[in-house]
């Protein structure tokens, strides 16, 4: 949330998100600390993270909150994540309710989670494209 709030103050400064790249990119401060591409790149990971996370549950007909939150945290943040922060984002899935318990919570059945679901993985894809795009366009890799 962090990074989405500074997101939307920069947004006070720049008209785009090209605007914010560029910047950063004279800088050189896109990989820093604080600066806004990094935070952009970040919630990035967490629009993918949610659709993986989305995809895993809906392939899985019947299986579990846990299962699917573990794949698709291995196939998006683990690898950028140290051993430590790995360690403990994997003790922490333990603490996630199942899937019946996620429906109930939700006050869905699982017909609607699954047609909502859907929905967001349909609408974040061309985001999180268009975000890669910003980042491959301008030589810069994805994979940090």
């Amino acid at each position: 949330t962090v990074q989405v709030n500074d997101l939307i103050g920069a947004s006070k400064e720049y008209a785009t998100l090209n605007d914010i790249l560029d910047k950063d990119v004279e800088n050189d401060s896109v990989k820093k600390q604080g600066s806004h591409s990094r935070n952009l790149r970040r919630v990035r990971l967490g629009l993918g993270l949610i659709k993986a996370l989305f995809e895993q549950f809906l392939a899985t007909e019947g299986g579990s909150l846990y299962d699917a939150a573990t794949t698709a945290y291995g196939q998006v943040c683990a690898p950028f994540h140290s051993w430590a922060i790995r360690k403990a984002v994997g003790a922490g899935m333990y603490t996630l309710p199942s899937r019946e318990q996620l429906i109930m919570r939700l006050n869905e059945t699982d017909c609607s989670v699954q047609k909502e679901m859907r929905r967001y993985i349909d609408a974040s894809s061309p985001i999180i494209e268009y975000i890669d795009n910003l980042f491959l366009s301008r030589n810069i890799v994805l994979d940090w």
